[in-house]
């Protein structure tokens, strides 16, 4: 057999395999039995071919298959771009299992997706994966792939500037609470008192007393 009769006169079968063309073009997926899929694919690769010459002879090849201008001018003016790079195999089949009313395989029919994205995705990794740009950004990426000894070691400097940093704080605060005293006081500063200034005064007072 040159191909499946589908259970259907030549007539029908072919009426059937234009409406399926018809609704794949449309939606650009389709869900059908497993052996309709496998006849209409060939057809529909048939179609993008005639889309990828895109001259007058071809167009009315097209237009003879689908019968329906829109659809037509769908396959010359945006699935055939979508397949330049791509020599055949336009479309896949995914089986999704069995009908629940007489059993058939069914499958989904789609074309590819475009492959636009996936080359965009391809070139961000290439540039992602390049070499570290000199300045900035690459010494910012070279110190984060310093080894765990160097930042183990810059660690005490930077605990020792910080501490330096602390109490310079803490004298300046002391210098500007003396300064407000002095304001508060009318700028005058009593003396500061002497540590032994007590005791003195104790033996003072002992030698006066009468034995």
């Amino acid at each position: 057999m040159d191909h499946r009769k589908l259970g259907r006169n030549p007539s029908h079968r072919k009426a059937l395999m234009r409406n399926l063309m018809n609704a794949l073009v449309r939606s650009e997926r389709i869900v059908t039995t497993v052996a309709k899929a496998k006849e209409l694919r060939r057809l529909a690769d048939r179609l993008i071919t005639l889309g990828k010459r895109d001259d007058t002879h071809a167009r009315r090849m097209a237009f003879a298959m689908l019968s329906d201008k829109e659809n037509t001018d769908k396959i010359f003016a945006g699935l055939a771009g979508r397949f330049v790079n791509r020599h055949g195999g336009y479309t896949r089949i995914v089986r999704t299992g069995y009908r629940a009313g007489d059993g058939s395989d069914m499958a989904i029919l789609e074309y590819l997706p475009s492959e636009e994205k996936k080359a965009g995705a391809a070139k961000g990794k290439k540039k992602g994966a390049a070499k570290p740009g000199v300045g900035a950004k690459g010494a910012e990426k070279k110190a984060g792939n310093a080894p765990a000894a160097t930042k183990k070691a810059a660690r005490p400097a930077r605990k020792a500037s910080e501490k330096e940093k602390t109490a310079k704080e803490k004298s300046s605060e002391r210098k500007t609470a003396d300064k407000a005293g002095r304001k508060d006081s009318g700028g005058k500063t009593s003396p500061p008192e002497k540590k032994g200034g007590a005791k003195k005064t104790a033996r003072k007072r002992t030698a006066s007393k009468p034995d």
